[in-house]
C-alpha cells in the first residue's frame, strides 16, 4: 500500500510540474506573439525644456501589450537618437541637443513584440545647452609657458575644452594642442610648453555628442618658465619639521633621482598629522622664486598611491622664517590633492597609475600666482592610508627666478 501511495504522489507531483512548465511556455509564446497587436499610444503628453535636452512626460495606456515607450528625434544634420523609458514610468529624457532650434520628436508605444505604434510628434525647444552657456564664462589669460583657461559649469556637464594655436602666425593653419575633460562647476588647467612670445591661442568646447561652441580667439604672450636647478636647493632642517627616518633624508628629494631604489625622503612613523618639510630653493645664490607649478613623483612600483604617499596638502612661502619652526612669517600658498587616473582602491594600481605617478610624475598648478619666495613648506595634511608616516621620491620645481 505505501509503495501505491508513493507512486500516486509521484505521478501528481509530475503532472503539477509539467502544468506549470506549460503555462509558462504559452506565457511566453505570448509575449512573443508576432500577431498581438500593437500597442495604444500615450496620451496627454507634456514637455519641459532643459539645457540641451527636454523632459517628455505622458499618460500610459492601460495595454497589458506594451513594453516600452520609444522617442527619436534628431540632434544634429543626419545624427539620431533614441530615448527609452519602460511602462513603468511616464516619462522619456532627451539630451545631445546643441542648440535652441525647434527639433520635432516622434514618440512611440513598443509592444512586446517589439511591434511600434503609429508615431506621435511633438516639437521641443531646448534651453541653452551647456556647451554654448559655459562658453560666455570663459576666462583665457597667460601663464607661465602659455595660458590659463577658466570657466563656470553651473550644470556641471562633461565637457571638453580645446586650446588650438595658430602654427604659422596668419590665422590659416591651427594645430589643436591641449584638450581638457572636466564636470567640475568651476574648472581652471594650463596648457603649457609654449615659447615667450606673442602668440595667437583658440579656446572652444566640445561635449559627449560631439555639440561645439563658438571659438574664442585670443592674442597673448606666454611667461617665462624654468625648472629650477636642484643644485641651488638644499633640505633645511627646522625644529619643528617632522623627524626624518634615517637614512631616507630630506635631500633626497631634490637629487634629481626618482626612479632609484631606496632613495627616497621618509619621516618617522607614526608622526602625528599634520606634518611638514621645508626646503631652501635659493641657498646659493639666495634668489627668491615665483613658483608656477611642481611634480610630485612616489616611490616606485607598489609604493604608489599607497599608505604613506600624501593624499591632500599644502605648500607655504616664506622668505625669513622663524628658526625655531614656528609658522610665523609663512604664507598659503595654495592646497592639493593626489590624483589616481585608475580610481582602483587603496593598494590596487594600474599601469595608467605609475605611468603619471612614478614615471612622469604627478603635475600640480598653482591656481594664483605666488609671490616670490625663497624657502617652501611642504605640509601633509592627510596621507593616503590615514597614518603619520610620510614617503615621497623627487620634488621638481619650475618657474621664475627672481633675481636680487
Amino acid at each position: 500500500i505505501m509503495k501505491n501511495n508513493l507512486t500516486l504522489s509521484c505521478f501528481i507531483v509530475s503532472v503539477f510540474i509539467l502544468l506549470l512548465y506549460s503555462c509558462k511556455e504559452e506565457s511566453n509564446i505570448y509575449y512573443l506573439d508576432s500577431d498581438a497587436d500593437v500597442p495604444a499610444q500615450v496620451t496627454n503628453i507634456n514637455v519641459s525644456a532643459t539645457p540641451g535636452g527636454a523632459l517628455i512626460t505622458y499618460e500610459i495606456p492601460n495595454d497589458k501589450n506594451l513594453s516600452y515607450v520609444k522617442a527619436v528625434y534628431e540632434i544634429q544634420p543626419g545624427v539620431y537618437r533614441e530615448a527609452k523609458s519602460s511602462y513603468y514610468v511616464n516619462n522619456v529624457y532627451l539630451e545631445g541637443f546643441g542648440d535652441t532650434l525647434t527639433h520635432s520628436v516622434r514618440i512611440y508605444s513598443v509592444g512586446r513584440n517589439e511591434k511600434l505604434s503609429d508615431p506621435l510628434s511633438i516639437d521641443v525647444v531646448p534651453l541653452t545647452p551647456p556647451v554654448k552657456s559655459v562658453f560666455e564664462t570663459l576666462v583665457v589669460k597667460p601663464t607661465f609657458g602659455g595660458l590659463n583657461v577658466s570657466f563656470s559649469n553651473v550644470t556641471q556637464a562633461d565637457l571638453a575644452a580645446v586650446v588650438i594655436v595658430d602654427t604659422i602666425g596668419d590665422k590659416s593653419i591651427w594645430a589643436e594642442v591641449t584638450t581638457f575633460y572636466t564636470d567640475a562647476l568651476l574648472a581652471n588647467y594650463s596648457s603649457r610648453g609654449f615659447e615667450p612670445i606673442e602668440q595667437n591661442f583658440g579656446i572652444y568646447l566640445r561635449d559627449r555628442w560631439s555639440n561645439k561652441s563658438d571659438t574664442l580667439l585670443v592674442t597673448l604672450t606666454p611667461l617665462y618658465e624654468e625648472m629650477l636647478d636642484k643644485d641651488n636647493m638644499k633640505a633645511l632642517a627646522l625644529p619643528t619639521d617632522a623627524p626624518v627616518l634615517s637614512p631616507y633624508i630630506l635631500s633626497n628629494l631634490i637629487d634629481g633621482t626618482s626612479g632609484v631604489a631606496g632613495n627616497i625622503y621618509a619621516s618617522m612613523h607614526d608622526t602625528p598629522l599634520p606634518e611638514w618639510f621645508t626646503l631652501d630653493l635659493g641657498s646659493r645664490d639666495g634668489n627668491k622664486a615665483v613658483l608656477s607649478r611642481f611634480k610630485m613623483f612616489h616611490r616606485p612600483a607598489q609604493y604608489a598611491y599607497n599608505s604613506a604617499v600624501p593624499l591632500k596638502f599644502e605648500i607655504w612661502g616664506a622668505n625669513d622664517p622663524d628658526p625655531q619652526g614656528s609658522w610665523e612669517g609663512w604664507f598659503y600658498l595654495g592646497s592639493f590633492e593626489s590624483y589616481k587616473p585608475s580610481g582602483l582602491p587603496l593598494g590596487q594600481t594600474n599601469a595608467d597609475d605609475i605611468a603619471y605617478a612614478v614615471t612622469q610624475g604627478e603635475d600640480f598648478e598653482f591656481e594664483i600666482t605666488p609671490a616670490p619666495y625663497r624657502y617652501f613648506r611642504f605640509k601633509t595634511i592627510d596621507t593616503y592610508g590615514g597614518g603619520g608616516q610620510v614617503v615621497l621620491a623627487e620634488l621638481t620645481f619650475w618657474g621664475q627666478v627672481v633675481n636680487e
